[in-house]
């Protein structure tokens, strides 16, 4: 019951709370020092500090070579650390730029260029990072498997760990949502970075009475969407990062098949200097074990639903919970989505496509720095 009481009634007996027990505080410290054995001081109360944790190692994805070290490495710097930054091992050219700027404004200011440090490698250097003792806190973003692997040795060593990992997000299209506004979001979230970023849109939830309405417009859209050289004005969908890449989305392809997908465009590889691949629509059950893994690739997932509850069912029915969106104008769907009995993800978002950050709460940046008692 009481995670369905609204948050500022939730505040407002907490503040009770916290008035009953000043109200008391001389009492409260006497059975204290009493029963523990804290002098009287202690026993009255504390004051809490916060402190730079030192070094915060950030090793970040390809998909994301710039933006996520900017997330991590801003917030670490402005509560007083150092950085330690490892790069993707394939994005070795933006690691060396980015450092070379960071360090131009570190000697502009005065400041020592050790502040912040990049290393340019493999696998070995992440795991150096992991088991350094002198690195308190740890963030990382890439897939679950390396993820666990990175959050267990920093654990070992009792370090802190920041993980974004594997994304499976949805969005949920109602009955009443503004059509044409929902399919520019979803194409946008679903084949924008040719589907490879954590908060592509890989399952779209469509009600039963849009359906057809919706998956009409959006296979059309789908087909006008154009292929090639990113760097050429006017392209939307550029090469998969690896030619592996590219033999992951083949597999998940003959995968999806078998277990019963509908592939009602795209689902092909292009024949080309590149690993390009054709951006594709599947319609599936929202049982089948393909949909509940993370295909890094521009393949979209579509189902129907009856209910609100069902739709929010089939959004949480995923281990990945990074982010979600659902398109509607009420404001009663809206409060349910965003409320306890919603969306389990960490970014829900209300007409707009899945994006958003895990760095951009207005307490993140707690996790960069430690608490001192006295």
């Amino acid at each position: 019951i009481g995670f369905q009481v609204p948050a500022p009634k939730r505040g407002e007996i907490v503040r009770q709370i916290g008035d009953a027990l000043r109200a008391k505080l001389q009492q409260l410290g006497r059975l204290v020092s009493l029963e523990m054995g804290k002098i009287l001081p202690e026993g009255i109360g504390e004051v809490q500090m916060w402190n730079p944790l030192g070094i915060v190692g950030v090793i970040t994805a390809f998909n994301f070579p710039s933006a996520v070290l900017g997330w991590n490495a801003c917030l670490a710097l402005v509560c007083g650390n150092c950085v330690v930054w490892k790069g993707a091992p394939t994005t070795p050219l933006v690691t060396i730029a980015l450092t070379k700027l960071i360090a131009e404004v570190l000697e502009k200011n005065e400041l020592p260029g050790a502040i912040f440090t990049s290393l340019c490698g493999g696998a070995e250097i992440g795991q150096a990072i992991a088991k350094d003792t002198r690195i308190p806190l740890v963030s990382f973003t890439g897939s679950s498997k390396v993820g666990q692997i990175v959050q267990q040795t920093v654990s070992q060593r009792f370090g802190k760990c920041l993980l974004e990992l594997s994304g499976n997000n949805a969005i949920i299209i109602m009955d009443d949502a503004d059509i044409q506004l929902a399919v520019r979001s979803v194409l946008f979230a679903a084949v924008g970075t040719a589907g490879q970023r954590c908060t592509t849109c890989r399952r779209l939830l469509l009600h039963e009475s849009i359906y057809k309405k919706v998956l009409d417009q959006l296979v059309e859209s789908y087909k006008q969407v154009k292929i090639g050289d990113p760097l050429q004005k006017g392209i939307l969908l550029g090469p998969l990062h690896t030619p592996e890449s590219q033999k992951n989305f083949e597999r998940g392809m003959e995968l999806i098949k078998s277990q019963g997908g509908n592939i009602l465009t795209g689902g092909s590889i292009i024949k080309s200097d590149g690993n390009f691949v054709q951006p594709t629509i599947v319609e599936v059950a929202p049982t089948v074990l393909a949909v509940k893994e993370e295909l890094f690739a521009p393949v979209l997932y579509v189902m129907k639903f009856k209910t609100l509850e069902e739709a929010i069912e089939i959004n949480n029915s995923v281990s990945q919970g990074l982010s979600s969106s659902i398109f509607t104008q009420k404001p009663q769907t809206i409060f349910k989505w965003l409320g306890p009995l919603g969306s389990d993800c960490g970014i829900v978002n209300v007409n707009i496509p899945t994006n958003g950050g895990r760095e951009a709460g207005s307490d993140s940046w707690k996790q960069y720095m430690r608490r001192s008692t006295w």
